[in-house]
């Protein structure tokens, strides 16, 4: 993490649920990772399943690394494990409407 004397840059750090969203704003030093920014926010409080160090990450819907570094008014988002393959899921879909007709 760069040092404290620098100005804050404010991010926010958001993991959702079927049923709930957390969106948690902060301010962190310059040169704050994606993982940092989670350990920052205290977001396992709320999610304890959250693993700083596994959990795919993403900025604004694209996916990053956990050591990227992010800048003023990202929003770092958590991503669940996929329950379904969603490529198989279309092609199940798909097929339903063919049988269909």
């Amino acid at each position: 993490m760069a040092d404290l004397g620098q100005a804050l840059i404010e991010i926010e750090v958001a993991y959702a649920l079927p049923n709930v969203q957390t969106v948690i704003a902060l301010n962190v030093p310059p040169g704050t990772t994606a993982r940092q920014a989670i350990v920052l926010s205290n977001i396992r409080a709320l999610h304890p399943e959250i693993d700083p160090d596994s959990a795919s990450l993403g900025i604004f819907g694209r996916r990053v690394r956990n050591n990227a570094v992010v800048h003023a008014h990202d929003r770092i988002e958590i991503y669940r494990p996929l329950i379904a393959d969603p490529k198989r899921a279309r092609r199940g879909r798909a097929g339903k409407a063919v049988t269909r007709r």
